[in-house]
């Protein structure tokens, strides 16, 4: 299987940014996994907005999947309470 390129967006490394290092470095390693397998095993198709969740911790890691051009694109990334606003 091919290797995805992963891309933050702006919003995301923004977010990334304000976490300790204590929550953000299980995130990063989290999202790391991804470019080997975009839909692992506990993450969901969002229904009302586009792309899947997977969780880490109380956090959310929000991104969409280009399979066609082997992208994941990470959007938001934050607290379980206030990541689907």
């Amino acid at each position: 299987m091919a290797k995805y390129t992963i891309q933050l967006s702006k919003k995301a490394e923004k977010q990334l940014d304000k976490l300790t290092d204590s929550i953000a470095n299980p995130i990063l390693k989290a999202i790391g996994h991804l470019a080997n397998n975009p839909r692992p095993q506990g993450c969901k198709k969002l229904k009302k907005r586009i792309g899947y969740r997977i969780r880490q911790g109380n956090y959310r890691i929000i991104y969409e999947v280009f399979d066609s051009i082997l992208l994941i694109d990470v959007i938001a990334v934050g607290h379980r309470k206030d990541i689907y606003k």
